[in-house]
């Protein structure tokens, strides 16, 4: 059984072989600093990384390093980067940490008293857009709203980033559909556009100038005292959603497997962001309405991401017509997996879970790890529906000895199968 296959049966609740994903999304990857690390122990090439996605430094997970780790899926997304340069003509930067990686040949940052700043577009005339403090292994959004006026607040100007889809963009998606579909791997696809209210989207790294609210919170406070406003963004933005995705479609049409429609986050470590209410009210109407097109036009099952303590909003979630529930954040108030697993697992397929990456895969033994993984699986992958992932990507600084006990485990869990 090849990963689509494998992959296609977990997303129809039927037992089988567990798939396994590292790469596949920006929130099931692997940092570049680990993937140097994991080619080491199996042997491969040692070269420079490619980093696919600068804001998190996430790794490309290769084709050599994905079958050495007996990875089951693969990722599409768009040409672009968070911040607004293309993935192309690659260069070499020397990362603070002192490794060597590839990034973009528009990648254009400037190192001050330890901190390294970058610019969106690569364009220098404009003010860094993020910033990656000393000691850290991550770029941070910088806040650059601009003031404005309650009564001169222009819907338009949260939709600068939300475009009808060019030509380009669209033989991109063919190219790479086209290339994968033949993969043997499950396929999934971040055609963008979709993730409203993202809040690392808020800030418009890849602008130059971003108007309209771009503050984190005045983002979050606005969808208390401004929801007409917001009302009037998503509605906007889910119109132009639907329009690109029909145009996609016509052009790759059930190639892909499973598509990402938002990374929102509702938790936090011991409650949520806002009430069930406020999500069946504000993002519930929006969501409901892509998932209904692409249930309905499509064979492509629909990924919500989301961190945090979201189980009063699972069921809503459901509701709404997602198909996926990633990261799976055990380790958060009321995320029990038995009873996420009892409560919901005939409804929605769970995408990753398979270890706290907060503290166990980083600070525990081989030995814990192993058990640990082993409990997840025992529970998640009852009656099917189960994508193994950890619980969002792999961090930098992760003992590599953790992740080989982690892989091991999964592996001898599956071969029983």
């Amino acid at each position: 059984m090849n990963g689509k296959e494998k992959l296609l049966q977990a997303l129809r609740h039927t037992k089988g072989p567990i798939p396994l994903d590292f790469g596949a999304t920006a929130v099931t990857g692997i940092h570049c600093s680990i993937v140097a690390d994991l080619r080491a122990i199996y042997g491969l090439e040692k070269r420079p990384v490619k980093v696919i996605e600068l804001y998190q430094m996430l790794g490309e997970v290769d084709e050599e390093l994905r079958e050495a780790m007996g990875v089951d899926t693969i990722g599409i997304s768009g040409r672009n980067t968070m911040f607004g340069f293309p993935l192309e003509q690659w260069k070499e930067w020397r990362t603070p940490w002192g490794q060597e990686v590839l990034v973009p040949v528009n990648f254009e940052v400037d190192e001050i008293d330890g901190d390294v700043f970058i610019y969106p577009q690569g364009d220098r005339s404009a003010a860094p857009s993020g910033k990656m403090p000393e000691g850290s292994c991550y770029f941070d959004a910088l806040i650059r709203q601009q003031p404005f006026e309650e009564d001169s607040l222009n819907v338009e100007d949260n939709l600068e980033e939300f475009k009808h889809i060019s030509e380009e963009d669209l033989k991109h998606f063919e190219s790479k559909v086209t290339h994968y579909k033949h993969s043997g791997k499950g396929v999934a696809a971040n055609f963008g556009g979709t993730a409203i209210g993202d809040i690392a989207l808020i800030p418009g790294l890849g602008l130059k100038h971003p108007k309209g609210i771009r503050d984190i919170t005045e983002w979050y406070i606005s969808t208390v005292t401004r929801q007409d406003f917001i009302h009037h963004i998503f509605d906007a933005q889910i119109t132009i959603a639907v329009e690109n995705l029909k145009r996609i479609f016509e052009r790759v049409g059930n190639a892909i497997d499973v598509i990402f429609i938002c990374g929102t986050d509702f938790g936090t470590q011991v409650s949520q962001f806002c009430s069930v209410e406020t999500f069946r009210s504000l993002y519930y109407p929006y969501y409901k309405r892509v998932n209904d097109w692409i249930h309905a036009n499509t064979a492509w099952k629909t990924f919500k991401h989301t961190c945090g303590a979201v189980e009063p909003f699972i069921g809503s979630f459901i509701d709404a017509g997602f198909d996926i529930l990633n990261p799976v954040q055990c380790s958060a108030a009321g995320m029990d997996p038995e009873y996420l697993k009892n409560t919901y697992g005939e409804k929605i397929v769970f995408w990753g879970g398979g270890i706290d990456t907060q503290k166990t895969l980083p600070f525990g033994t081989p030995a814990e790890v192993r058990k640990e993984v082993t409990e997840r699986l025992d529970i998640f992958s009852k009656n099917g529906g189960y994508i193994f992932n950890t619980i969002h990507n792999l961090q930098a600084g992760t003992p590599i000895k953790n992740i080989e006990a982690m892989l091991d485990a999964f592996h001898t869990f599956n071969e029983g199968r």
